[in-house]
């Protein structure tokens, strides 16, 4: 039986996925190898049309069978390979740690490894890669095979990821729902096939569904229940999806009424990434703020309609909040950054890079408020000077990690006090500013274990 299989990444001879067939379990040859004699002795080929690996389904390895009557010839007894002599947890253990190709080629060795290669503990994850691969085929092969001990649902399996897989589609999205009910974690990042009805269907029928990369489908304009679902569990339905985990960077279609559903679907949510979707106003952060009181990673990049009106919804979440990202939200403001500095004291983390209407006041208030900040990133930010420096280093001495990039009144002297006084500083970047060799080196002195990223090229 022939069966159209995954696309090769790595040549012509490596498999990109873990491919079997049902009733017998059965599996898929990469091209270009010699024939396999199967159980009944016939020997057949792969072979390669349109672009696919078209791939011979045998059954497993089989056992040495000989006629009574039949004395085979003497042969010297070979030793047994060191490999062999391990205990079968071992070996799934050492299995544990292959990819899916590899996994693969194993189990077409023996009888022995083809049973440690299916043993359920590796089967937890189903991660495909490749441009080429015939996604959707993959998942119905892969999931039926795993079903065989159970009635039509894969209960072992906890994540699928499938980033990068473009020819992935919402039938491949429709088996996942069918079949995995205990899943936790989907990734289809850069899959722009799907669309939000697939989407739907997996956060309606797999119950346990925490984490969830969507980024890249530009298809998909927000997370919700299915009709059919809500209508069941209502009126309780928006708490049913237990997602905590979303990222929808580049969803350019997502709108404030699709983040206003997904708040609404997703209040369990803990971080939420939504870089680049432009669309996005301060009325779509008012409204995730109402349902989502728990986000504590929460970026909005480049949504260049979010301003200082927004920046005080975020604020509502209060020392909840510990990582920030607002780059190149231009209408921001040291307003905004008031709001956040004063009721988000235990911010760790603020990436701020291009909002120009930043100056030195903002980043005091917020040097003063938020003193357990460990990375900041305020590069191209032109009116942010020395003093703004000298006071972030006076109550920030925790910080790790800071970016000047491209910040015009930097000097060297900023530099040294920064240095002076945030010992466990690891990264600095000073890339395209006007300080001199000595600053960087008397940062290099102070703060041994910091790299520094620069433009100068007399320091080395």
């Amino acid at each position: 039986m022939y069966l159209n299989g995954a696309a090769v990444q790595k040549g012509d001879s490596d498999l990109s996925m873990r491919t079997l067939s049902t009733p017998s379990p059965a599996l898929i040859c990469p091209p270009n190898l010699p024939g396999f004699q199967n159980g009944r002795g016939s020997s057949t080929s792969s072979s390669s049309v349109t672009g696919e690996t078209v791939a011979m389904v045998h059954s497993p390895p089989p056992t040495r069978l000989t006629h009574p009557l039949i004395r085979l010839a003497s042969r010297p007894p070979k030793e047994q390979a060191s490999i062999e002599r391990l205990p079968d947890h071992a070996m799934v253990q050492i299995f544990s740690f292959l990819p899916t190709n590899q996994l693969c080629r194993c189990a077409r060795v023996c009888r022995r490894w083809y049973n440690l290669a299916w043993d359920p503990r590796l089967w937890r994850t189903i991660r495909l890669t490749g441009e080429t691969v015939n996604v959707d085929r993959a998942l119905k092969v892969l999931t039926r095979r795993l079903c065989q001990d159970t009635p039509n649902v894969c209960l072992m399996l906890e994540t699928v990821s499938v980033s990068g897989c473009r020819r992935l589609t919402d039938r491949g999205l429709y088996t996942i729902a069918q079949r995995c009910p205990e899943l936790r974690r989907l990734e289809v990042s850069g899959c722009y096939n799907i669309s939000n009805e697939a989407v739907f269907d997996v956060v309606s029928l797999c119950p346990n569904l925490e984490h969830l990369d969507v980024s890249g489908c530009s298809k998909v304009t927000c997370i919700s229940l299915t009709r059919e679902a809500s209508i069941k569990l209502s009126p309780l339905h928006g708490k049913q999806i237990s997602i905590r985990y979303l990222d929808m960077t580049d969803c350019f279609v997502l709108e404030d009424e699709g983040l206003h559903t997904i708040a609404a679907h997703c209040t369990q949510l803990t971080h939420l990434y939504l870089r680049r979707c432009v669309r996005l106003t301060d009325e779509g952060l008012r409204y995730l703020m109402i349902y989502c009181a728990s986000i504590k990673e929460l970026s909005v990049s480049d949504c260049r309609f979010v301003s200082d009106f927004g920046l005080r919804e975020i604020a509502k979440l209060e020392s909840r909040l510990r990582y920030l990202s607002i780059a190149h939200c231009g209408r921001v403001t040291d307003v905004g950054i008031r709001y956040v500095a004063k009721y988000c004291g235990k911010l760790r983390y603020l990436n701020a890079r291009g909002c120009e209407g930043i100056t030195d006041h903002g980043v005091e208030y917020l040097a003063k408020n938020c003193a357990k900040l460990k990375s900041l990133d305020i590069g191209k930010c032109p009116l942010v000077s020395d003093t703004g420096l000298e006071c972030l280093a006076l109550n920030c001495f925790n910080l790790k990690r800071l970016s000047l990039k491209s910040c015009e009144s930097i000097t060297g002297q900023g530099l040294q006090i920064v240095a002076a006084n945030c010992f466990d500083l690891q990264m600095l970047n000073v890339q395209d500013c006007e300080v001199s060799v000595e600053a960087l080196r008397f940062v290099k002195r102070h703060c041994k274990r910091c790299v520094i990223e620069h433009t100068n090229p007399a320091f080395f």
